[in-house]
């Protein structure tokens, strides 16, 4: 039995609802009831009786309960004392200037849970370098979008984001229900500056040459837009300002979240950090 399995079990074992239990996790429920079932499987018994208005513990169930408390409790109590004897433990995160996505502040909440010893540093990085300070050494592990180069580095996909054109709210283009990518071809892009990764340029021009005026950050990239009808692309499902409009681009790959680390880097922290945002931003 594995520790997560457990912590999944307590979780709906005091919730006694897989709803519940779910956002308490700051997960989806259908991954929680698999986890459940195969613990059940593993038991070889059924561990709670379900009904339409939840689920209540099985006498097998209120036994394990106990145990699995005892076990949490005890891992927990180990992993203080390693964390002691080793010094405060320090990871490093790198993220890509996107402070609104969702997916952020459940990996958080998650991460504070699991880990309360850790001391978690955070580094906010600009659109300028897609890797968050990777390459240069100044975080152990970023959450950012793919593409970009990914030669000596590990990553592990998160999710995928749809991406629409950023315009004006008075661009006659904003009226459209989608677009593709040629209907903008006479229209000035925000660049970043020279230097940034070709693969990481290329996608948000929409893969081909473009001009306009050079960005750094999300906010200057809206500003582009908002003084100068620059257009630029974006992940649909971000709130913009009201005078911005965001239209579907059709032909557009999606933009890939992805968390990423140096390859080869065995540090358990990291191990620990990979897993717990798959997690978290999986829907």
């Amino acid at each position: 039995m594995e520790l997560r399995t457990l912590r999944y079990f307590v979780a709906v074992a005091e919730e006694l609802h897989f709803g519940r239990a779910a956002a308490r996790l700051h997960m989806s429920q259908p991954p929680l009831s698999r986890a459940i079932k195969r613990l059940e499987a593993d038991v070889g018994a059924l561990l709670f009786a379900r009904s339409p208005v939840g689920v209540t513990l099985t006498p097998v169930g209120t036994v394990l309960l106990d145990e699995a408390r005892a076990l949490l409790d005890h891992a927990d109590h180990v992993r203080v004392r390693v964390s002691a004897a080793a010094g405060a433990a320090t990871i490093t995160v790198g993220i890509l200037g996107d402070g609104a996505d969702p997916g952020v502040a459940r990996m958080a909440a998650a991460y504070r849970r699991l880990h309360p010893g850790i001391d978690i540093r955070i580094r906010d990085t600009d659109l300028t370098d897609p890797t968050c300070g990777l390459r240069a050494g100044l975080v152990d592990v970023a959450l950012t979008r793919a593409p970009f180069d990914e030669t000596a580095l590990t990553l592990r996909a998160l999710r995928t984001d749809p991406v629409g054109v950023v315009l004006r709210a008075d661009d006659p283009l904003a009226r459209r229900d989608q677009l593709r990518l040629a209907e903008l071809n006479d229209r000035r892009w925000f660049q970043f500056p020279q230097g940034t990764d070709p693969s990481w340029q290329a996608y948000w021009n929409g893969g081909r040459p473009r001009q306009g005026p050079v960005v750094r950050a999300v906010q200057e990239c809206l500003h582009a837009v908002l003084w100068n009808g620059t257009v630029g692309l974006a992940p649909l499902g971000h709130d913009l300002p009201a005078d911005l409009a965001v239209v579907p681009l059709i032909d557009m790959v999606p933009s890939r979240v992805v968390a990423v680390w140096n390859e080869g880097d065995t540090n358990p922290l990291i191990r620990s950090f990979i897993e717990i945002a798959t997690a978290a931003y999986r829907r």
